[in-house]
C-alpha cells in the first residue's frame, strides 16, 4: 500500500510507491506528485464578502490566479478596482480561500456572482451552469492585422516553453501556459493542475501590473485549446494562441469571430493554422 511521505515544495507532494517492472525487482520509492488542493475564491465588499468559485487548483500564484479568474469573468475590469487580495479561512494552513477586496467604488454587475459553479481541474468550463453563463463581454480583437509571426519563431516555441516546466520535469502532471514576444522571447509562464487555472495565474500577473491588454504577445498552451482558453485569451486582448494539442471546434468558432490567430498542433516543426492565417508571414 502506498502512503504519503510530506510536502515537496514548488506545488508538488511526494508519496511512497512500489515500482513493478518485468525489466527489475520491485522496488520501494518516492514519486513526487503535483498537488491538487482547493481554493474558494471571495469577494470582498464593504464589510461583507461573497464566494464567487470554487476552483481544483495547483497551490502558487493564488493572487495571479483569483485576479485572472475575476477579470476573465468580467467582474473585475481593472486593477484600480482592487484594494487587497490575501488569503483568509483557518483550514487547512490558512491558504485554500482567498479573498479579493474591492474598491468602495467598485461597479459590477453583481448579477454574474450568482452563478456560482465548481471547476475541476481537467476542465473549467464544464462546471457551468448554462451556455449563457459563459457570456463575459468578450470583444473581437481590433487591429487583426497586427501582429505578424514568422513559422520560424513558432516551430522554437515548445521547446522554450517545456524547457521552462520546472515542476513538469518532476512530476508529469501539470499544464502550462506561457506569454511570449513574438520574436519567440519568453515573457512569463505559469503551471497548474488545470490548464484554465494556468491561464488565469498568466492573465492575473499581467492584469494586476496593469499590462493588459496583451495585444502584442503570444499565448502558449501546453495542452489542448478549447473554447473557454480562447475566450480567456480574447479577454486579455491576446491575438495569437498556439497549443501544443488539438483545438476543438467551438474554439476555432471563437478564435474566427472575435479575430484570433490560432494553431494547433504546435510540435515537431510542425503546425496547423485553424483561424488567422493572415498573421503568419
Amino acid at each position: 500500500m502506498t502512503k504519503m511521505a510530506g510536502a515537496v515544495d514548488g506545488g508538488k507532494f511526494a508519496v511512497e510507491i512500489s515500482r513493478i517492472s518485468t525489466d527489475n525487482p520491485t522496488e520501494t520509492t518516492l514519486d513526487a506528485l503535483a498537488v491538487e488542493e482547493p481554493l474558494e475564491i471571495r469577494l470582498g465588499l464593504g464589510r461583507g464578502h461573497r464566494p464567487v468559485s470554487i476552483t481544483m487548483r495547483t497551490p502558487g500564484h493564488d493572487p495571479e490566479l483569483a485576479a485572472g479568474f475575476l477579470f476573465t469573468e468580467g467582474i473585475l475590469k481593472s486593477p484600480t478596482a482592487v484594494r487587497a487580495i490575501k488569503h483568509c479561512g483557518k483550514f487547512p494552513r490558512n491558504r485554500n480561500t482567498i479573498r479579493v477586496d474591492v474598491a468602495d467604488d467598485f461597479d459590477a454587475d453583481l448579477g454574474k456572482l450568482d452563478r456560482h459553479f465548481y471547476t475541476t481541474s481537467s476542465c473549467g468550463v464544464c462546471g457551468k451552469t448554462s451556455l449563457e453563463a459563459l457570456a463575459t463581454g468578450a470583444r473581437p480583437l481590433e487591429r487583426p492585422d497586427f501582429p505578424s509571426i514568422d513559422p520560424k519563431i513558432v516551430h522554437r516555441l515548445p521547446e522554450t516553453l517545456r524547457a521552462g516546466q520546472s515542476v513538469f520535469d518532476e512530476t508529469g502532471g501539470l499544464h502550462a501556459a506561457a506569454l511570449f514576444e513574438t520574436d519567440g522571447r519568453l515573457t512569463l509562464l505559469r503551471e497548474d493542475v488545470g490548464r484554465h487555472n494556468a491561464v488565469d495565474k498568466l492573465i492575473g500577473a499581467m492584469f494586476l501590473e496593469n499590462k493588459l491588454p496583451l495585444a502584442d504577445k503570444i499565448l502558449f498552451l501546453s495542452g489542448r485549446a478549447s473554447f473557454e482558453l480562447l475566450q480567456k485569451a480574447v479577454m486579455a486582448g491576446i491575438p495569437i494562441v498556439c497549443a501544443v494539442g488539438a483545438p476543438s471546434s467551438l474554439a476555432v468558432e471563437a478564435a474566427r469571430e472575435f479575430g484570433v490567430t490560432l494553431l494547433g498542433f504546435v510540435r515537431d516543426r510542425r503546425f496547423n493554422v485553424y483561424a488567422g492565417g493572415e498573421r503568419i508571414n
